[in-house]
């Protein structure tokens, strides 16, 4: 399975970007998909996750500003990023499960900056 993630760049802060991630390789759907972060020196952290049927968990500092979001018929995730702030920089990283292995995308990168 191969996830492949688009949509990154820089962004004025109170921007919004559009994160889209794709797996291929399979013809199963993926079961929880969802969005990881990491600065350097810092362990890469949770920011929004999606089951198959539509359940969604955002991390705290996200809520009310990102949206996620899967199409089961390809096999996407999105993250739609609003009001974005400098402490929202980062690496970020599409992740996928199936039959309880993790897959992860290469990461795009976000930076929040004037």
């Amino acid at each position: 399975v191969y996830l492949v993630e688009s949509g990154g760049g820089l962004v004025q802060p109170g921007g919004s970007l559009r994160l889209s991630c794709a797996a291929s390789g399979t013809i199963r759907r993926l079961n929880n998909m969802g969005w990881y972060r990491q600065v350097p020196g810092k362990q890469r952290e949770l920011v929004a996750t999606i089951t198959s049927a539509g359940t969604t968990n955002y991390a705290d500092s996200v809520k009310g500003r990102f949206t996620i979001s899967r199409d089961n018929t390809k096999n996407a995730v999105s993250l739609q990023m609003n009001s974005l702030k400098p402490e929202d920089t980062a690496v970020y990283y599409c992740r996928g499960t199936l039959w309880g292995v993790d897959y992860w995308g290469q990461g795009t990168q976000v930076t929040v900056s004037s």
